[in-house]
């Protein structure tokens, strides 16, 4: 019974791993052809794309305390499964926008399904995982988002070339449907719901006790938002005009590598030493990528940001974890989730303004400076503070 209890890869996992691949490769096939699509069809400038795409993250980060709160209170399936559809379906919207108005509202409101999924989908993948293999499952889970990251851009610039915006958007569709069947086969067991009697208080929607490690995910976040959105632009003001895809593609190598390894050394204890040994990676990899004019160093480079961000990712998600309640996993996925998109919102809406007034180069050094602090936060207060408070 205790080996039954103990394995990983069983169905629901693995299906919950292909759902989470496809939900997030839709969303990745789309990205980097975004402000592409915004400034060559709409005629958008540098700033007010920045503002648009931004306002896709500031939808998720809006619903993000409140999808805690509904993954918590309501069986967590239909939950699921309707925001899934609901995701999905928004992609058809990007296909018949025929003004940048219209395209603006669906982008915009497109980050609230998003906002719920991807709580939901993180803490069914939980459920469905032995405690004693969380941060090792986390780490496999998240490969799957990293192999998304890894082949959606890289795709979604080759179906731009080849053929249209629209057949980008449309195969997004299908890969959504696809991950919606596989969503679909997944078997949670039955729980018990939070009693509907208890009053609604703060603590219901944001996890206080993973506070003191917001900010410092946030501002980790910052850097990664402008990273993945702004990187081709970047990679034009160096004088590398082709293989923003490859880039991302070696970074997500880099990710993968690390994702194997770090899950197993979270589980020994060694959570918040991963934590700023991916950090103080990070800060050397992103000022050497600044640096850089070099096409090679620019590649080699992208698999130690891979690496790094590798380490840090599912460390924090289980940090958050290690802090909640049994009955709190959804508040604590939606915190750490809420930080992150708020982070990643800021980083493409200043990083947008930033270029707009000098460059992206100018961009990417404001977003070191956000690393920089932080390690310090996180070595001063926060690291300490987690190990007094933690539960498991």
């Amino acid at each position: 019974m205790k080996l039954k209890e103990e394995k990983l890869f069983h169905s629901s996992f693995i299906y919950v791993c292909i759902a989470h691949f496809c939900l997030f490769f839709a969303f990745y096939l789309i990205l980097p052809v975004m402000p592409l699509y915004l400034i060559d069809e709409f005629h958008a400038g540098k700033s007010l794309a920045g503002i648009i795409l931004s306002s896709y993250t500031l939808a998720a980060l809006l619903v993000r305390p409140f999808s805690g709160f509904i993954v918590d209170s309501f069986v967590r399936k239909p939950v699921y499964l309707l925001t899934y559809f609901i995701f999905i379906g928004y992609f058809s919207g990007y296909i018949f926008a025929t003004s940048l108005l219209v395209f603006t509202i669906i982008r915009a409101t497109h980050g609230l399904p998003f906002g719920i999924v991807s709580t939901a989908s993180s803490t069914i993948a939980i459920d469905v995982m032995p405690a004693s293999r969380r941060g090792e499952g986390i780490g496999y889970f998240g490969i799957m988002g990293t192999i998304a990251m890894a082949t959606g851009p890289m795709t979604g610039l080759f179906i731009m070339e080849t053929f249209s915006y629209q057949a980008v958007f449309l195969s997004s569709i299908i890969i959504g449907v696809l991950g919606f069947v596989f969503a679909n086969c997944v078997k949670t067991e039955k729980r018990a719901l939070v009693e509907q009697k208890i009053k609604l208080s703060f603590d219901r929607f944001v996890l206080l006790k993973g506070l003191p490690a917001f900010p410092t995910v946030l501002l980790l976040a910052f850097m990664y938002g402008m990273l993945i959105t702004y990187l081709i632009l970047f990679a034009r003001e160096i004088n590398i005009n082709t293989g923003g895809g490859l880039f991302l593609t070696l970074m997500s190598v880099g990710l993968i590598l690390s994702r194997l390894t770090a899950g197993k050394v979270i589980d020994k204890g060694h959570l918040t030493k991963m934590i700023i040994g991916g950090k103080l990676l990070l800060l050397v990899a992103i000022s050497i990528l600044i640096l850089t004019e070099n096409i090679y160093t620019f590649y080699i480079i992208a698999i130690f940001i891979g690496i790094a961000f590798g380490f840090i990712a599912p460390a924090y998600q289980t940090l958050f974890i290690n802090l909640a309640e049994h009955n709190q996993r959804g508040t604590a996925n939606s915190t750490y989730l809420t930080a992150w998109d708020m982070g990643l919102g800021a980083g493409v809406l200043i990083g947008g303004q930033i270029a707009e007034v000098s460059s992206y180069h100018s961009a990417y050094v404001f977003g070191l400076f956000c690393i920089l602090i932080s390690v310090l936060i996180f070595i001063k207060f926060t690291a300490s503070y987690y190990n007094k408070n933690k539960l498991r």
